[in-house]
């Protein structure tokens, strides 16, 4: 009699199975709509103590990115990486570009900034972190 074993039928579930829980976790290499929501909120969170720098201490306050490296860093404050499934884009003042690679956005001691935004972005998902030049209010748009 020709057929399969219970045990042969097993392992092929098994190994499907295998298959289909690493493609549910890692969706061909793009962040989850979980990861991409986290990365706007600390970038927004970052600029805003970078805003809060600025006004305690009267004196002009940066947040650097580091578009490759996928990095960013508050006055002279520790790197925060974002998820390296993750891109970034900086849109910022001409004056506040060091290279192609890295930029900042400046605050000012009475609350107001260069302006700019930072893009968030996998695949065609994307968030933007919007930073206004007069008020300096960070926001957050899809």
């Amino acid at each position: 009699m020709a057929g399969f074993t219970l045990l042969e039928i097993m392992a092929v579930l098994v190994i499907a199975g295998l298959i289909y829980a690493v493609l549910l976790a890692s969706p061909f290499g793009r962040a989850s709509s979980g990861d991409l929501k986290a990365a706007a909120r600390t970038l927004a969170s970052g600029l805003r103590q970078a805003q809060t720098v600025a006004i305690t201490t009267r004196r002009d306050a940066l947040l650097t990115v580091d578009v490759e490296a996928r990095e960013f860093r508050v006055a002279d404050l520790q790197p925060h990486h974002v998820s390296d499934r993750v891109d970034l884009k900086l849109y910022t003042a001409q004056q506040e570009v060091s290279s192609e690679r890295v930029g900042a956005i400046r605050f000012y001691p009475d609350g107001s900034s260069t302006g700019g935004r930072i893009t968030v972005s996998s695949g065609e998902r994307k968030y933007l972190v919007d930073v206004d030049w007069i008020t300096g209010r960070v926001s957050i748009n899809e």
